[in-house]
């Protein structure tokens, strides 16, 4: 019986997330999360979250909304399907209303919820519930300034982004390569940029600070999963370049790249945007796939 339920829930979660996508490129991470478990018997539903708090900036382009990943645990003794309600305070609006699923006992179902924050929207500490019928677990969105946020440093954190040209045979947007997501684990789904035009050269994406910082280091993660290796899929030969006095001025260069993260170290400048320059990738394909950039 336990083995039927599994595979009903399988087949449940393949139909939940089967996409389209290029055959000539790795396809996307998918969207639900399914972890097997041992249920304690009690019949109840417990909602889970990834955070206890979700900062959502103000002023970030809309493409890239806050994110948190949420989920329901089954204590059930049979399997059965199970709903969580999600709840947010206005004018806050979530990507999903509910997570609903046949779950077999000890079974955790797991999504990624995307938050977005409109330009009018004030600052302060705003409501997320997700309910079952056993509890509500409430998980507090602090709107920020984009100004005031807590960027660890990290001089990109949530800046405007331009890119030379964007795929669209799925969800590439440039932004994503400031939102603060090093994993490959989103990509096609939001996470990571792609451009589009395979085998065409360079390609471009440049981040503006918000005005004239000083900067001395820049990090960029490329695609590299356990099955996705960068050494075939990741971005192999770029230029770092930072805008100098209105003029960009190549900082750092990468050759012969295969790792999914290089830190480019240069002498310090005072600089209000940085670009890459991506002048090849590995594989046959020959896109540029860009993770996170990070500006310090």
């Amino acid at each position: 019986m336990r083995k039927l339920a599994a595979a009903a829930f399988a087949a449940t979660v393949a139909l939940t997330t089967a996409a389209a996508w290029d055959p000539g490129e790795p396809p996307s991470s998918a969207s639900v999360k399914v972890k097997p478990g041992v249920s304690k018997g009690t019949g109840k539903l417990i909602p889970r979250a990834g955070a206890d708090r979700l900062v959502a900036p103000l002023g970030v382009d809309p493409a890239c909304p806050a994110k948190i990943e949420i989920g329901m645990r089954s204590e059930a003794k049979k399997a059965a399907y199970a709903t969580m309600n999600v709840e947010i305070d206005a004018p806050l609006t979530a990507s999903r209303s509910m997570l609903t699923s046949y779950l077999p006992p000890g079974y955790e179902l797991g999504a990624k919820l995307l938050v977005a924050v409109p330009p009018d929207a004030k600052e302060g500490t705003y409501g997320l519930r997700l309910r079952t019928p056993a509890q509500t677990l409430r998980v507090p969105v602090e709107v920020v300034p984009l100004d005031r946020l807590d960027n660890g440093g990290n001089l990109a954190l949530h800046r405007p982004v331009t890119a030379s040209s964007q795929h669209t045979n799925a969800n590439y947007p440039p932004c994503s390569v400031v939102d603060g997501d090093r994993s490959s684990n989103g990509w096609a789904g939001g996470n990571g940029w792609n451009d589009a035009t395979a085998r065409a050269w360079p390609d471009t994406v440049a981040i503006s600070l918000g005005g004239p910082k000083q900067v001395s280091r820049v990090d960029l993660y490329t695609l590299d999963t356990e099955r996705y290796r960068a050494s075939r899929y990741g971005v192999r030969d770029w230029d770092v370049q930072a805008q100098v006095s209105g003029q960009w001025r190549t900082v750092a260069q990468v050759r012969g790249n295969i790792a999914g993260n290089v830190r480019s170290d240069f002498a310090p400048v005072t600089a209000d945007a940085v670009r890459i320059i991506a002048l090849a990738s590995n594989g046959a394909n020959d896109y540029t796939r860009i993770i996170e950039v990070e500006v310090r």
